[in-house]
């Protein structure tokens, strides 16, 4: 498949072998949130994830990935990552951070390896999409195949967190 552009993510994941499509949407700076992503690339809501860039008292980043309609507890998130407190980072500085701008963040590719956390609720669905690393560009995988090359581990940490439960991907890639 012939694709027009490549991205980190998108390059990392055919390194990797990993079958995507991608899905293209319009956007504008009023219409990066999820609710408008949803609605531009035809998906269940569950079934696309925004990838969350937080920090915690010390600087240290982390990487949280939910559906794009949930929202995250900070207090639990962080008791979760064994931090004393974890907020997201300010906007100016998630392009040097990550190599990413906002709305087009994704877990896959960032300039280095965050501790990362998925949302369980990806094990409810076959595909889920993340940002291709683009604005306007949605990744299309299967979940199984993100989740082996997250190097998601097989139990569950304690934690609520948005709807569902957090788990730590042990990403060393």
């Amino acid at each position: 498949m012939a694709k027009k552009f490549k991205t980190n993510a998108l390059r990392m994941l055919d390194k990797a072998k990993i079958a995507y499509s991608i899905k293209e949407y319009e956007y504008d700076e009023d219409h990066l949130d999820g609710r408008h992503v949803a609605s531009q690339v035809d998906m269940v809501p569950e079934a696309i994830f925004k990838t969350l860039v937080l920090h915690d008292n010390h600087n240290e980043y982390l990487v949280c990935c939910v559906p794009v309609l949930e929202e995250i507890d900070l207090k639990k998130l962080a008791k979760l990552a064994g931090r004393k407190n974890v907020e997201m980072i300010h906007q100016k500085d998630l392009l040097p951070v990550t190599g990413y701008m906002r709305g087009g963040c994704s877990p896959v590719g960032m300039k280095k390896q965050f501790p990362t956390y998925m949302d369980e609720s990806i094990l409810k669905v076959d595909e889920v999409a993340f940002s291709a690393g683009k604005r306007g560009f949605q990744m299309i995988v299967k979940a199984q195949d993100i989740l082996t090359y997250l190097n998601v581990e097989n139990s569950f940490e304690p934690g609520q967190v948005s709807v569902g439960r957090l788990f730590r991907c042990h990403c060393g890639v």
